[in-house]
């Protein structure tokens, strides 16, 4: 059983930069994918980006690339989400997941093993 927790969230102003991290424990964390997804109040979970096992592929949604930068240090047992150039719309709970399964179902949520309680990031205009 992997726990996840993050942290970082908050409220800046849009143009901002914020940096979330989840720290992980209980199971080997080289052996998963690492995801970060988002929950807008009123809509489904959305795909942020994610990062395989070993880093050496990464993955962003298409409103994000270009702003946001995920990483992982898998000596630390953490995966970070540097968010640059903030947008109200970027306005939701971020959660960070672990996927042991195919990196080609790196977007699915349903293909995460296990998720962290989530992060509030708010964007003001």
């Amino acid at each position: 059983q992997v726990q996840l927790v993050e942290s970082g969230g908050g409220l800046v102003q849009a143009g901002d930069s914020l940096t979330l991290s989840c720290t992980a424990s209980g199971g080997t964390f080289s052996d998963y994918s690492m995801g970060w997804f988002r929950q807008a109040p009123g809509k489904e979970r959305e795909f942020v980006a994610a990062i395989k096992r070993g880093g050496n592929l990464i993955d962003y949604t298409g409103s994000v690339r270009g702003r946001f930068i995920i990483s992982r240090d898998n000596s630390k047992n953490t995966v970070s989400l540097q968010m640059n150039k903030l947008k109200p719309w970027d306005t939701a709970v971020y959660y960070c997941a672990a996927q042991s399964g195919i990196w080609l179902t790196r977007m699915e949520s349903k293909s995460y093993d296990f998720w962290g309680q989530g992060t509030q990031v708010t964007v003001s205009s």
